[in-house]
């Protein structure tokens, strides 16, 4: 019988209800003519690239009009580099310790660091913090329609600089996001509309090119969702991604739908989200690879990184693997550099690029891992079965020629008890290379015990292509 080994992530406050596990694996659907209607195969391993500062990487950007540029801030310095891997330039130092939110307006670059602001000046060169005694700071900024548009920390107000002129503030350039009494905790540019996220609202306004500040509220563009985590905003696929928290609690994941926010976590993630602590620090970004569009979340305060993709809306964890745990994802951003997919690390002045060919992150180790009921949704009739064995449909002779992966091993792992204890590893083959009519077969399993409630777990850390079509179980029941 086949044994329902692909799907996403769910792992239920209770895993004797679910504890369907996927870490730096994503499934992509077979429209049509495939062997299986969809497969898993392994997350991006991180290609380092170089070390710019002493980190960590608080922002990236791609300039939007002169593309052979990106920039970076590391720690205290901001640089700018032509190259993926020529010497950065050192622009100017940026205060603050948290992320960094960036726009440009085709010459300037305006850098939001909470509360202070800065601007560099793409074709004089010059860099220089916003000293306009009219400025009252800046918590993130977006562009729009030639303005630079920023939210004052700790207020209700928006405010939008000078026309194309980021240096300068009029003391007259703000209005209130006042739908709601919330505060506003950022600012984000879509389809030429300002979204303006608060603590418990959102509204949508437009440039109706008004003296003075130039936005007006869009009517009936009012949502009462709000956004937990300043950084945690981001767009893509023309839609807007978001942590959410409102009047009655937080910990879900919206995208907008129009002007509504539209519901894309799960219990299982937000059960686990809520139980984190510290929500306001999660960090978001997006980027595209393979057709597949990403939404990922940091969430510093648990060590943790969970990815929405939007081909299969299916989540899965992103992470590091450190002393033999699972560990956040090191990428905190990234920017869209020559068809690259660049990012920083949270910890240190490294940038790496995302590449499915790399099945490592900077050298050390990416391991991936899955874990599925034996049984499929509603076979379970709570008998004892004898589990005869277990074959992974998967791309063999996928090994390397020499080193860690010449004979590439998967590691199984079971529970009898619904996923509270774990029998020891037993790991086979995946071939060595070329050997492509290699089985990995797991034999004699025994009978389940206890709740009779078997889950099977895999996981390797060899630096191969993995590519998981299903899996074939052999069972036989026996008297309850």
């Amino acid at each position: 019988m086949k044994t329902p080994i692909l799907g996403s992530a769910y792992v239920a406050r209770s895993v004797n209800a679910a504890d369907n596990r996927m870490v730096n694996l994503f499934p992509e659907v077979v429209p049509e003519g495939g062997k299986e209607p969809a497969f898993l195969q392994r997350a991006p391993g991180l290609q380092f690239l170089q070390t710019i500062g002493t980190g960590p990487i608080r922002g990236l950007w791609a300039h939007q009009t002169n593309g052979e540029d990106f920039f970076v801030v590391s720690g205290n310095e901001m640089y700018k580099l032509s190259g993926l891997t020529t010497a950065p330039q050192f622009i100017g130092n940026i205060s603050g310790t948290g992320p960094v939110s960036i726009a440009d307006n085709g010459t300037q670059l305006f850098i939001a660091a909470d509360p202070d602001g800065f601007i560099y000046n793409e074709l004089t060169g010059v860099f220089q913090q916003i000293t306009d005694p009219d400025f009252p700071g800046a918590v993130t900024v977006s562009y729009l329609d030639g303005y630079f548009v920023f939210n004052e920390p700790n207020s209700q107000k928006i405010w939008v600089t000078q026309l194309l002129d980021g240096t300068s503030v009029d003391p007259l350039d703000f209005a209130s996001a006042e739908g709601s009494p919330d505060g506003v905790v950022a600012v984000l540019t879509d389809h030429r509309e300002l979204w303006v996220f608060g603590t418990d609202t959102t509204e949508v306004w437009y440039n109706a090119g008004l003296t003075d500040f130039p936005l007006v509220r869009i009517q009936g563009a009012f949502n009462e969702i709000g956004c937990a985590a300043p950084a945690s905003v981001a767009k893509m696929d023309n839609q807007i991604y978001w942590l959410g928290q409102d009047a009655r609690g937080q910990g879900i994941v919206y995208r907008a739908a129009g002007y509504i926010g539209q519901r894309i976590s799960t219990h299982a993630i937000e059960w686990q989200m809520q139980e984190y602590g510290n929500m306001e620090a999660a960090t978001g970004y997006t980027y595209q690879q393979d057709g597949h569009s990403f939404y990922v979340l940091n969430f510093p305060s648990a060590n943790t990184s969970w990815v929405y993709d939007v081909a299969t809306g299916a989540w899965h964890e992103r992470a590091g693997f450190e002393n033999g745990q699972f560990t956040r994802h090191r990428a905190d951003n990234m920017c869209n550099f020559d068809g690259n997919i660049v990012v920083g690390d949270y910890q240190n002045g490294n940038i790496y690029k995302f590449d499915l060919e790399v099945y490592a992150d900077n050298g050390q180790i990416q391991k991936w891992l899955r874990s599925w009921r034996a049984l499929p949704t509603g076979a379970n009739n709570l008998t004892r079965t004898i589990q005869h064995a277990l074959q992974l449909d998967c791309e063999t002779g996928v090994g390397l020629n020499t080193g860690q992966g010449s004979d590439p091993q998967v590691m199984l792992r079971f529970s009898d008890d619904g996923g509270h204890t774990w029998s020891n590893e037993h790991w086979k083959s995946m071939g060595a290379i070329g050997k492509y009519g290699k089985r990995t077969i797991w034999r004699r399993l025994g009978a389940t015990m206890k709740i009779r409630d078997r889950v099977y777990e895999i996981s390797g850390t060899d630096p191969v292509r993995i590519y998981i079509m299903g899996a074939e179980l052999a069972i036989s029941g026996t008297s309850a």
